[in-house]
């Protein structure tokens, strides 16, 4: 399997609504290591036991052939599908994670097994609602660390698995869903776990595309599908040399909620030019419904 990301959220002036993935063609050429921005490590694993991580690179996509580091020395490659399998270490704790030649790290706890221990497989937190087009984390107990052994659905189709580990799934939801609620259902290695029901919402950027000018205040309007009720969205300048985003980066606001599901957030030119801003769902977890 190979995915392409459809990008870090909502993002303007280049319009993408998460980081996304879908397969592609085996035609297409892989994306260079010298590309990787965004490390996905579940932020639960297990000692001693499998988990599985993804890189992206800055379009979104898979990215084989990168080297990521971990703050115990450990150092693996990802494969040709943009992920790698590891086993956890030991001793239980906090490790960091991150790619080579970045800064950025990301933390992972190590949990004993005693911890992670089920019959079957059991779901304890998931998001209440989530993006169409952005990947979401849920947690429990029995998963697959291998990714690709868990089998994910939603509103019956299967899903993208990103990372892995017993307790925890990063997961991409099928291309063409509509939005509003959908269940979802996990397994692993014969193991089921009873069905639970998120919100599925599409965010729709409503503003000019013309380039910015400086000193020029225009608005962002997001509209909600899928959901009447107020949802909570952060706002990130990605080009700062360009315009400011009004009230600071990054910057979070409420959906008005009702049929009429808006949130609203300004930019300031600071020179002439186009403009990045993403925009993506906050996750607000709970016990699966």
């Amino acid at each position: 399997m190979f995915a392409h990301a459809r990008g870090p959220a909502l993002l303007f002036a280049c319009l993408i609504a998460g980081v996304l993935a879908h397969r592609v063609s085996a035609q297409q050429p892989l994306p260079p290591a010298s590309g990787a921005r965004m490390l996905l490590l579940p932020r639960r694993i297990v000692s001693g036991e499998r988990a599985t991580l993804a890189v992206l690179d800055v379009n979104g996509r898979l990215t084989p052939g990168v080297t990521v580091n971990f703050s115990n020395g450990d150092r693996l490659t990802t494969d040709a599908t943009g992920r790698a399998l590891f086993v956890a270490p030991l001793n239980p704790g906090v490790i960091f994670g991150s790619i080579a030649g970045r800064t950025e790290r990301v933390a992972t706890a190590i949990l004993s097994p005693g911890e992670a221990a089920a019959a079957e497989i059991q779901v304890s937190s998931a998001p209440q609602v989530a993006s169409l087009t952005d990947r979401f984390e849920f947690f429990g107990r029995s998963f697959c660390g291998d990714a690709d052994a868990n089998r994910v659905t939603i509103a019956g189709q299967p899903a993208i698995v990103l990372a892995s580990s017993p307790t925890s799934l990063v997961v991409l939801p099928p291309q063409d869903l509509r939005p509003g609620p959908a269940p979802v259902g996990v397994s692993c290695a014969k193991r089921q776990s009873p069905p639970f029901s998120i919100t599925l919402v599409g965010l729709e950027l409503e503003a000019s595309s013309l380039p910015l000018k400086t000193g020029e205040r225009r608005a962002l309007s997001v509209r909600v599908r899928g959901t009447t009720a107020k949802i909570a969205l952060e706002a990130r300048n990605l080009a700062p040399e360009i315009a400011e985003l009004s009230g600071g980066n990054p910057l979070r606001a409420s959906s008005s909620g009702g049929a009429e599901n808006f949130a609203r957030f300004e930019v300031v030119g600071r020179k002439n030019g186009s403009f990045r801003i993403s925009i993506r769902l906050v996750p607000s977890l709970g016990r699966p419904q």
